[in-house]
This record gives structure tokens, sequence and C-alpha cells, in this order.
């Protein structure tokens, strides 16, 4: 996301999301002071930016019907507000502060520099960790059968032998796959913000 489309973000959040629920009452945190809670809503519409608006219309709903305090007056934290948003919309892959960081890194370069980008790129949406050695070890374990297949169907390709139409759906997937994890990759070396 370029910073036009993050700025443009930013306010679609504040003026469909922050807006409307101070708006209805909801007042800041108790724990929080109201610089905190300024800087809270400031980080909730940076990272929010990539919802579409009804996306966040359902989201201001979800959080008008479970505020937060004791007497349920309150703006529930950022954490919370967050974890709602990613049921109702999860960041795309360029949206994802983890998954850039991941492709940006050493480790995100050498998956796709090595061919198992794509099934890290599932291991990080599915558990939106960092891979630890281990997670590493089984996601290179489970690439190894699509990574070899790759080569095969490569190869094949190379003598000038046919494909068949599974051979051929399968080795479009693929590469397909590995060409967004390139260019997440790229973005994220790059600094681009997604």
């Amino acid at each position: 996301m370029d910073s036009t489309r993050q700025a443009e973000g930013e306010k679609r959040v504040k003026e469909l999301l922050i807006d409307p629920l101070l708006r209805r009452g909801l007042a800041r945190p108790t724990s929080l002071t109201k610089v905190q809670f300024e800087a809270m809503t400031a980080d909730l519409c940076a990272r929010l930016a990539y919802m579409s608006g009804p996306s966040l219309m359902a989201l201001e709903e979800q959080v008008a019907t479970s505020p937060g305090g004791k007497d349920k007056d309150r703006f529930p934290i950022a954490n919370r507000i967050l974890e709602w948003a990613a049921q109702i919309q999860p960041p795309g892959d360029d949206a994802s502060p983890l998954i850039r960081a991941v492709f940006a890194n050493a480790l995100g370069q050498d998956a796709v520099a090595e061919g198992w980008a794509p099934e890290l790129l599932a291991e990080l949406r599915h558990n939106r960790r960092w891979p630890g050695a281990f997670v590493v070890k089984t996601v290179k374990d489970k690439a190894a059968p699509n990574i070899r297949q790759m080569q095969i169907l490569s190869e094949k390709r190379a003598r000038g032998a046919a494909l068949s139409f599974e051979e051929e759906h399968w080795h479009g997937r693929r590469k397909a796959a590995l060409g967004k994890c390139r260019q997440i990759a790229k973005m994220s070396s790059e600094g681009v913000a997604c």
C-alpha cells in the first residue's frame, strides 16, 4: 500500500470506526491517559487502513456491542479490536507487518530463493508468529515434495515433453504462488509500505 492509499485508509478508519464509537459515548479505557488513548487510536487507524468501508462498519458494530470497562462504556483495548478486525477482514499478505518483516529478513529471502516461500507464507497466515527453528524445519519438510515436483515438471517442459492438464494446472498455481512471494519479498526489502 503506497502512502496515499495508507492516508486514505487511515482517514476511512477514523471516519467509520473511531468517530462513530466516540459519538456513541464510548470513553477511553481508564488504564490509559488521554495521550495514550490518542496514540492507541492513531495506531489503530494505521493498522486498520487496509480494511474496506463495509468491514469497518461491521467492526464498529462489533466494538459497540462489546465495550470494555466495568460499566461497559469504554473502548476495548486495541488488541481486542485488532483481533475482531482480523476475523472480519484479515489483512492481506502485503498488509501484514509480520509477513513483510519475515520476507524482508534473510529467512524470507532464503525461502524465496530455495522455493519454499509459499509454505512459509501459509504458516505465517495461519499462526501469525515469527517462525522459530522447529517451525522452519517443519515448513521446509512440508515444502520438499512440492519443490521436487516443480523441478520435475520444469525439467519435463525443458525437454519439450507435454504436461498433462493436472500437471499444467499445478505448475501454474505453484508458479503464481512463488511469484506472489517474490513480490512480497521485493516490496518488503525495498521498504515499501505494502
